[in-house]
């Protein structure tokens, strides 16, 4: 009687481990279904350049965009932006530019992450043209103007005059990296 008791118990663990590795694995896309339904994380929109031109103007109105970039500790690159920020018509597509440098003596991958906040103003923020849509490879010393193509729509709620547009930087461990050739990253897709 005993055996059939631990029997039982060992399913129900076996079966319990099972249910939380399902639940595991399912999470992240739960997590971005979230995310996209929500506007949370910050994370912006993406269109074709085609769709970016077909949206009206709205030029009685203007939004102020600001840049903030961040480094890992891990990276050793320095990452700015070439203007702080400007001043937008809901709209009007974009172009600003970034710098990256790989201050290191080695070739170095990363990787950008971006955010928008308020995060109420995430959905509203599409790019057409990111280097953080591909990771970047570096040379050792070199420096990179990279561009960022944007379009804010004009939906964007009345009571968001200004939004900042974050990249976080991270070094790509070799193992996750894309197989590109250094020199050879598109900046778009």
């Amino acid at each position: 009687m005993n055996l059939d008791a631990n029997r039982k118990t060992a399913l129900k663990l076996a079966g319990c481990a099972l249910a939380m590795f399902g639940f595991g694995y399912a999470l992240v896309p739960i997590y971005d279904a979230f995310c996209d339904i929500t506007g949370l994380n910050g994370r912006t929109g993406e269109l074709s350049a085609a769709e970016a031109a077909a949206i009206k103007p709205d030029p009685g109105r203007t939004v102020t965009v600001e840049f903030d970039t961040n480094v890992n500790g891990q990276l050793p690159w320095a990452f700015r932006p070439l203007q702080r920020s400007v001043q937008v018509n809901p709209g009007e597509v974009t172009l600003v530019l970034f710098v990256a440098q790989n201050d290191s003596g080695r070739m170095v991958v990363g990787q950008a992450v971006p955010s928008v906040a308020p995060a109420k103003a995430s959905p509203y923020f599409n790019k057409t043209e990111c280097f953080c849509f591909t990771q970047q490879t570096l040379a050792p010393g070199e420096r990179r103007e990279m561009p960022v193509r944007f379009v804010v729509d004009p939906q964007i709620p009345r009571d968001v005059s200004t939004l900042t547009l974050s990249y976080t930087f991270f070094e790509v461990p070799e193992n996750l990296r894309d197989s590109v050739p250094a020199g050879n990253n598109k900046q778009s897709s």
